[in-house]
């Protein structure tokens, strides 16, 4: 599949009608549509409910805003029966809770060149979700294991029902919590970070992502079994170039670095063009490592820095604009056009 500056979006939008949303997505130009998280319809559109909910014992907390599980009460059986049978179908996630997925399902998507979706991955997922103690589920061996099953037949869910309208799938493992590996917020080790990943994208059939909306150890996350590698570039772009030999092997084997250099909040004010020269800049932070530029353009995508649930309306649709500005710059730039 072709890459070159390629763009998607990241998780959220601020709409609560999906068709809007879906509206926005399809006429706004991006190569690669994705369907919108919607949290402004509630916390059903979480990415933690989304996920989570086929969780055995969950409850979720609408007014807190809190997914919650008796660790001593719970009962794993019909999860399990689920998993050993393989049967996917156990872990549809619903409209009620993802209209942006249903609502860009129902449209016709044989003409693009790829479909995105996103679940939320095991570290994250795992950390979000509490026992009655305030304790992240992670520290527990036991449902731990449970998440990132979860995760994955959710994940396999999704690929599958998206591979139904498009035969080119990209699902994305939003990861934000690898901020917080190494911190005494996240009491997990890189090895096992790695190996939860790896266990929740194995044999979703489709193009692999491991997104991180800040910055984190790089060199840990491009050596899961990832085939995308998107990150908040207008942030941390320069942080990149402090793995050379990782992202060498990883270019080596085909892998994509998505950069996240549109800004989604502050700083939507910025030119097309100043966007697309600090990109340039540090794709040159690369090759002055060593790498190929036209090797990283080659397998390079463009979106925004992250979501854009907690933003206007009118900043994500300048965001939208702005992220197809770029690409089409960066296209020209390095001869694509």
């Amino acid at each position: 599949m072709e890459w070159r500056f390629a763009t998607t979006l990241i998780g959220s939008l601020p709409y609560a009608d999906p068709v809007k949303a879906v509206d926005r997505i399809l006429d706004g130009g991006i190569t690669f549509p994705s369907w919108p998280q919607l949290p402004a319809r509630g916390y059903r559109e979480s990415m933690y409910v989304q996920t989570g909910l086929r969780l055995p014992g969950v409850v979720f907390s609408e007014e807190e805003q809190k997914i919650t599980v008796d660790l001593g009460g719970y009962d794993p059986t019909d999860a399990y029966t689920a998993i050993l049978s393989d049967d996917v179908d156990h872990f549809e996630n619903p409209r009620e809770c993802n209209a942006g997925l249903y609502e860009l399902m129902d449209r016709d998507l044989s003409g693009f060149p790829a479909v995105k979706g996103q679940v939320t991955g095991p570290v994250s997922e795992g950390l979000q979700v509490q026992d009655l103690t305030g304790r992240s589920v992670i520290y527990d061996e036991s449902y731990c294991e449970i998440v990132r099953k979860t995760v994955n037949m959710t994940a396999r869910w999704q690929a599958r029902e998206l591979s139904e309208r498009n035969p080119n799938v990209i699902l994305f493992f939003d990861e934000p919590s690898l901020t917080l590996l190494g911190s005494p917020f996240a009491s997990v080790s890189p090895e096992d970070a790695v190996r939860w990943m790896n266990e929740s994208m194995e044999g979703i059939g489709c193009h692999r992502a491991v997104h991180c909306c800040g910055n984190t150890d790089w060199g840990m996350v491009l050596s899961t079994d990832l085939d995308i590698l998107s990150f908040d570039a207008y942030g941390y772009g320069r942080t990149l170039a402090l793995f050379p030999s990782e992202l060498s092997s990883f270019l080596d084997r085909g892998g994509v670095v998505s950069w996240g250099i549109v800004p989604n909040s502050d700083g939507t004010d910025v030119s097309a063009e100043a966007l697309a020269d600090m990109l340039e800049s540090q794709i040159g932070l690369l090759e002055a490592k060593g790498i190929d530029g036209d090797k990283v353009a080659e397998q390079s995508m463009i979106t925004p820095q992250c979501g854009l649930g907690g933003a206007e309306e009118s900043t994500a649709d300048r965001v939208i604009a702005l992220t197809g500005q770029v690409s089409e710059l960066m296209r020209s730039r390095y001869g694509f056009d």
